[in-house]
């Protein structure tokens, strides 16, 4: 099969548009090639990207798949008018039907962050990623309470990403906080953790992966050592059951899985999207 190359045209960042076609294009194994195209917001940029689309479909030999966010209509148009492309245009497949279903027009607002400044929801998501900055790996002790989410578990289980992606995705405040060989040797919890049980989640992952893990950081350290890192596992793991953590392992799972089942099973108060 020729190579098929892949638009993703937005007036805005374009994270809607690739974020959806790439959901769509994993279910074909294919290779593509991606060009994203963003701030696509006049008519003279909209020609560009024609000029761009029909390029490639001339080097390519077969259309190139085209997915766009555009809101400005007349942008929109002199994409579909002129390109040769495959267009799905995905506003267009859903916000109208929405117009016509709950009988009002949308707002053709151009992007998720436009006007970020008088955002509340934007500017909650800034503090949430500030919080889990302050609060990475047991740093602080401070404002806990505030904590949407506390993740536990041993060294390089995948806590600070996690935290992170919770911060970044869903504007939640998510603490994390290690388990370390002085907290199995008291077989407690860390004390500031203990009033706030109902917050805490568990991350635990195989020892062998973890010891390749700590290989790369810190190698040939009994850190990294494979027995080491199977005592760690396995007192944590212990430590969890016997408080009732709720806990998953991260081996082969990504981090938008982990956070998808941490969210099923905390369920925070709020979401910001």
């Amino acid at each position: 099969m020729s190579q098929r190359t892949v638009f993703f045209i937005s007036d805005g960042t374009g994270i809607t548009a690739e974020t959806f076609g790439n959901a769509i294009l994993t279910q074909f194994e294919i290779n593509f090639r991606h060009v994203r195209l963003p701030f696509t917001d006049s008519v003279d940029k909209a020609h560009q990207a024609v000029r761009e689309i029909n390029h490639a479909f001339m080097v390519d030999g077969s259309k190139p798949i085209v997915f766009t966010t555009l809101v400005n209509m007349e942008v929109l148009k002199a994409i579909t008018d002129n390109c040769q492309g495959m267009l799905l245009d995905m506003f267009g497949t859903f916000v109208h039907p929405l117009e016509s279903e709950l009988r009002l027009k949308s707002s053709h607002r151009i992007g998720r962050f436009s006007d970020a400044s008088k955002s509340r929801a934007y500017q909650s998501r800034i503090e949430a990623i500030n919080f889990s900055l302050a609060h990475d790996d047991g740093q602080s002790n401070t404002d806990l309470e505030q904590s949407d989410i506390i993740l536990v578990g041993v060294s390089r289980s995948g806590k600070t990403p996690t935290s992170l992606y919770l911060a970044m995705q869903y504007g939640l405040k998510a603490s994390n906080y290690p388990l370390i060989p002085e907290d199995f040797e008291r077989q407690q919890l860390p004390p500031a953790l203990k009033p706030h049980k109902s917050k805490l989640f568990g991350l635990t992952i195989q020892p062998e992966r973890l010891s390749e893990i700590r290989n790369e950081r810190r190698p040939n350290s009994k850190y990294a050592s494979l027995e080491n890192c199977r005592m760690e596992v396995s007192e944590a793991e212990a430590m969890m059951r016997r408080t009732g953590i709720r806990w998953l392992s991260t081996t082969t799972k990504s981090i938008e899985e982990i956070s998808t089942t941490i969210l099923q099973e905390i369920r925070p108060e709020r979401l910001d999207y």
